[in-house]
This record gives structure tokens, C-alpha cells and sequence, in this order.
């Protein structure tokens, strides 16, 4: 049975302070600019600049992935806020840039272009989670701990979670470690395959988050031209039962949550985000374009047919 959590968040258990009653929750897809979504998630004619206000409408967040790859001038961000200014309670979460995780550099020419980018999300209280995605490749080890060190050091004003992949990660002591630092923890779901983070339900911080990656075990390693076939995965009705349990947790454990799809091929991640929508918010209203029910039938179940 999965985890029941009403709009404005889970109800206090008895033994629970009254502030619970206040916790968030933030689910939404990793992305929003994919050819793909046309005329599937996005209406046929919607303009490319009403594209993030429209999954605004349907969601409370959605992940920045730009900036993975380079930092953003600061007028990307104004932008984006601006297509949110109706959805007062929206949040955007933002990847670190790729040369602070992977290539496990500092510079502080580098730090400082990054910071700029984000700087008006995060004065405007908009910027939920900064994620320092790390690979697998990244053991625990104690060099590795304290690079996290330095680079909770170089981003002060951020709030900065922690994605790792690698079972060496997964023991108690981390999670002191963390608590200790001010990182939260980004908790996730991925296939089982070689040495994998289990199915953690950590929180760190005041932040719970959740990132569900797929289950796709046979393309998980590839690397071949296609490096979105590893997040091309459906979620079965199940499979988001477990994913709506582990939710849960989170939100009870932490002041805010996000949970947040990034299986994005064909719009399965706008698919699944609404389907553990429904779960988590029975009896909550939602809506999506006629090409969404027409890609992934079962929606019609559980979602109204918006002609926007």
C-alpha cells in the first residue's frame, strides 16, 4: 500500500511535533527542453518559451540539467523565474556543474561564473536543491570526503546535496559524516547492478530527496551514441508503489522534499511524476494534454484531459 500524503504535506503522528504539518513536497521531472516531449507532453504549437510554464502547471519542481554541462549567465535564470510567476510555491533543484564532480576541480574563476548563474534563484528563495551529482566511479575513500568538504566550503549560501552511486557509501558513518558537513543526501533509484546504492531512505539535512533514475539494467554501463538509453525506462504501477513508500519516508523525516524523474525519454518521466503524484496525493486534481494519455494509456485512469 503506498504512502498517503495529503496537498500540503503528511499529517503529524501523535508523537510528532505540530511543525510537521508544515513539510513540503516538490516532485517533478529532471528537464523540460527535450525534442522528444513535443506533441506528446507538450501540446502540438506550444511555443518553446511557455514550455517550462506548462510543467509548472502540472508540477511543484523541475530539475536544471544545463547546468551539468556549463554555467548559465544569470539572465537564463531571470528568465525562468519569470515563466514561473504565477506558481508562487515552485522550486527549481540545479545540477553542479561537471567540472566540480567529475572533474573534481575548484578554480575559483570557475566557482565564481557558477555561483552568478544561480545567484538569482537563490535570492529569490526558488532554488531548492543544488545537486553535486557524483559517478560511480567516485568511491568512498577519505581523499573523496574531504573533496566533499572543500566543496561544501566553496559553496557556502547553496543548499547542496550529495549524489553517489557506489555500495561503498551506503554505512551509518556517512551518514554522521554528512549531517556533520550541512550536505543533505540524494537518495535514488537505479538498477542493482554492480555494487549499486540500495534503497536508501536517508536524510541528512532538512532536505529529503529522491531521484529516480529507472530500472534499465542492460544499458546502465553503456556508453554508446544514445547517452539517454540508460534513463529509458517506464516505471510499472508497482515499481511506483515502492517509489511512493520511500516518498513517504522522506517526507516525514525532512522540512522539505523533492522527488524528481529523470527516466525523461518519450516523457516517461512527466508519465511516472504524475502517476506517484496520484499515489502520494489521493484525490488530488491533475491534468495532462491528450498526447500524454494517447502515449501512456493508463493515465486516463487517474488524470483529466486538458485541451491546453
Amino acid at each position: 500500500m503506498s504512502a498517503l500524503i495529503p496537498e500540503n504535506g503528511p499529517p503529524a503522528p501523535p508523537h510528532r511535533k505540530p511543525e510537521t504539518e508544515n513539510r513540503k513536497l516538490y516532485l517533478g521531472p529532471a528537464g523540460w527542453d527535450y525534442p522528444d516531449w513535443q506533441g506528446v507532453v507538450y501540446p502540438p504549437g506550444l511555443n518553446r518559451v511557455h514550455r517550462l510554464t506548462f510543467l509548472a502547471s502540472l508540477f511543484g519542481a523541475v530539475e536544471i540539467n544545463v547546468t551539468f554541462y556549463r554555467p548559465i549567465p544569470a539572465d537564463y535564470a531571470r528568465r525562468w523565474l519569470a515563466a514561473v510567476a504565477d506558481f508562487p510555491d515552485f522550486r527549481f533543484t540545479a545540477k553542479l556543474w561537471q567540472v566540480f564532480t567529475h572533474a573534481r576541480r575548484l578554480p575559483e574563476a570557475d566557482l565564481h561564473q557558477f555561483r552568478e548563474g544561480l545567484a538569482p534563484l537563490l535570492t529569490r528563495g526558488k532554488l531548492g536543491v543544488l545537486l553535486a551529482q557524483f559517478p560511480y566511479s567516485f568511491h568512498n575513500t577519505e581523499e573523496n570526503r574531504g573533496y566533499l568538504l572543500k566543496l561544501r566550503a566553496a559553496l557556502p549560501d547553496f543548499p547542496l546535496a550529495v549524489e553517489v552511486r557506489h555500495r561503498s557509501w551506503q554505512q551509518r558513518a556517512l551518514r554522521d559524516f554528512l549531517e556533520e558537513a550541512g550536505l543533505d543526501f540524494c537518495n535514488i533509484d537505479q538498477p542493482m547492478v554492480s555494487y549499486p546504492m540500495g534503497a536508501t531512505r536517508w536524510v541528512t539535512g532538512s532536505r529529503g530527496y529522491l531521484r529516480c533514475h529507472g530500472r534499465h539494467q542492460e544499458a546502465w554501463f553503456e556508453f554508446g551514441d544514445d547517452p539517454g538509453a540508460r534513463y529509458d525506462y517506464l516505471y510499472t504501477p508497482a515499481e511506483l508503489e515502492d517509489l511512493a513508500a520511500r516518498a513517504g519516508e522522506l517526507v516525514v523525516k525532512a522540512r522539505e522534499t523533492y522527488v524528481i524523474f529523470n527516466n525523461h525519454p518519450a516523457g516517461q518521466a512527466v508519465a511516472n511524476a504524475l502517476e506517484l503524484s496520484h499515489l502520494l496525493r489521493p484525490g488530488s486534481r491533475l491534468s495532462a494534454p491528450p498526447g500524454l494519455i494517447q502515449a501512456f494509456p493508463r493515465l486516463a485512469k487517474i488524470l483529466e484531459i486538458s485541451s491546453v
